[in-house]
């Protein structure tokens, strides 16, 4: 029997791992050299829930950089570049959506 913890990730398509930056907060993706760029164009894109999993796991290993490490679906542009496939995930890739006290 498997247990909750080890359930299969059902990914239905292209997928990154996002979290937060511990630093600052900042919006991070996590690239294929298991870095984390605050880019989404730099992420690291899997389709498989093998490979989303591989990404979790070393995004989990690396809770002293950046925390809450999650799935998130994008989709591919013309040039194989992922962009945000939901509404939740094009803001915090553009960042806030009102001015922020003490920005210019």
């Amino acid at each position: 029997m498997t247990s909750p913890l080890q359930r299969k990730l059902r990914i239905t398509g292209p997928t990154v791992v996002t979290a937060n930056r511990l630093a600052d907060g900042a919006s991070v993706w996590l690239t294929a050299s298991g870095g984390w760029s605050t880019t989404l164009a730099d992420a690291a894109v899997a389709a498989t829930g093998d490979a989303v999993g591989a990404l979790l796991d070393r995004a989990h290993a690396d809770e002293n950089t950046a925390v809450g490490a999650y799935p998130a679906s994008v989709v591919l542009s013309g040039d194989g570049t992922p962009q945000p496939a939901n509404l939740r995930e094009r803001i915090r890739a553009a960042g806030p959506t009102i001015a922020l006290p003490g920005a210019a």
